[in-house]
């Protein structure tokens, strides 16, 4: 019976993206004014390459957006220096300019394709993987479902499913299960994530961690590092990361709360989409807050109360020029973002209660009071300014951070242990 449930739910699945495929290019094109799409490119989000498909046995790796590329990097570093060829797709703008900056030499990038099976089959019939690996939550039912029927192998890797999205699968549990049950292999990031994939009929599932514990620490320019440092000088700062809609104006509030107490605070604010710069320069100066925008290359002077860093790929220089790093998506049910950028930057994490992303990691930074929860601007002033008025605290805090989640690493060898039956059957490039 649930094969026939999932049979059936995936002809509906076919015909109702048959129906609203008319819609996409609406879609897309409105997506492209928000700076989510590539206009130039958009081609291949329809299946349709631009780029002629290389000789040999091709590895196919698809992730979202940002975090997943940046997690799954290393992974990919490895498979090309074990000689495999590397087709990566991702969905996003930001994700297709750190590939181009981060992907390893003979690697591939191209959008991926809209779930319409049309779309999927016309992709799948210029690329022909050989393997297809998912990145964390890229469970698409078109791409699952054409990828079983040419018999190529679906992975996912660091693998994760959060209690609203597994909710979601679970009032369709007999779809649910046929579908999984076309995933080779799921390598999750925790033993909770691995329940949830089985429990939706995933048959072969193992824990291998979470590769954003093995990733490198965010890079950085040193010249402009030093830049930077001058013209900070001996100012307090902190910075607010990955910020999403509504956390800006809480910030904006944390700064007006400690002004008083510290008169040449500067508080940092990196938003999570930097096309909402112009946006969260509104909210900003709407609360009579002067503000620099990185983006439009205003300089830090003195007299500035928020550093506007809406620009891409920098963390790595705001998480060494502040001691104290509060992580966006936390205080909105988002979910949270990954707080091991900034412990191996040595900055200390605060937080706020929505971190089910990375439950596991966050759990094990509070437990040791690495990191600091706080639920509102009122909450997250008086640990703002209490961390700031103690240094050697800050500095306890990210010792005992690191040491924390020292036992997290190892995810990318046992990904790659994992992984070794199937590539074994790949004869890599010479």
């Amino acid at each position: 019976m649930p094969d026939r449930l999932t049979d059936a739910a995936l002809v509906a699945y076919r015909a109702a993206g048959a129906l609203v495929r008319p819609l996409v290019p609406v879609a897309l094109a409105a997506r492209a004014r928000r700076g989510k799409e590539d206009p130039a490119r958009r081609s291949e989000r329809y299946g349709r390459a631009s780029l002629a498909r290389p000789a040999g046995p091709l590895v196919w790796v698809h992730a979202a957006s940002v975090g997943e590329t940046n997690a799954v990097m290393p992974l990919l570093d490895r498979l090309a220096q074990s000689g495999f060829r590397i087709l990566f797709t991702s969905t996003t703008v930001t994700s297709s300019r750190v590939a181009a900056a981060r992907l390893p030499q003979g690697a591939i990038h191209q959008f991926g394709p809209v779930d319409v099976v049309a779309y999927v089959d016309r992709f799948l019939d210029h690329w022909h993987p050989d393997l297809a690996i998912l990145v964390e939550s890229e469970l698409w039912p078109g791409s699952i479902s054409r990828l079983h029927h040419r018999g190529i192998a679906t992975i996912v890797v660091n693998a994760r499913l959060s209690a609203r999205t597994f909710g979601g699968w679970s009032r369709v549990s007999a779809v649910a299960r046929g579908l999984f049950a076309r995933i080779a292999l799921v390598l999750a990031q925790s033993e909770e994530d691995a329940e949830r994939f089985r429990r939706l009929g995933a048959g072969n599932v193992r824990v291998t961690g979470n590769l954003k514990s093995d990733a490198p620490p965010l890079v950085a320019d040193p010249a402009e590092l030093g830049r930077m440092r001058d013209a900070i000088g001996q100012r307090p700062v902190w910075v607010a990361a990955s910020t999403h809609e509504g956390e800006e104006a809480i910030v904006a509030e944390v700064h007006r709360r400690l002004r008083d107490r510290f008169p040449d605070l500067l508080t940092v604010i990196v938003p999570r989409h930097p096309e909402r710069g112009s946006a969260v320069r509104e909210t900003l100066a709407a609360r009579r807050l002067s503000v620099a925008q990185r983006s439009r290359g205003e300089p830090l002077l003195r007299e500035v109360d928020v550093y506007l860093a809406d620009t891409l790929g920098e963390l790595g220089l705001f998480y060494r020029l502040a001691p104290l790093a509060f992580l966006g998506g936390s205080l909105v049910p988002h979910g949270g973002q990954n707080p091991l950028e900034a412990v191996q930057l040595d900055a200390v994490v605060l937080h706020g209660p929505h971190v089910q992303n990375f439950s596991e990691v966050y759990g094990t930074l509070d437990a040791v009071r690495a990191s600091v929860r706080v639920t509102d601007a009122e909450s997250l002033a008086s640990a703002v300014g209490a961390l700031l008025a103690r240094p050697r605290s800050i500095a306890d805090r990210a010792a005992a951070a690191a040491s924390a989640v020292m036992p997290l690493a190892g995810a990318l060898d046992a990904t790659m242990l994992a992984l070794r039956p199937y590539l074994q059957g790949i004869v890599p490039a010479a």
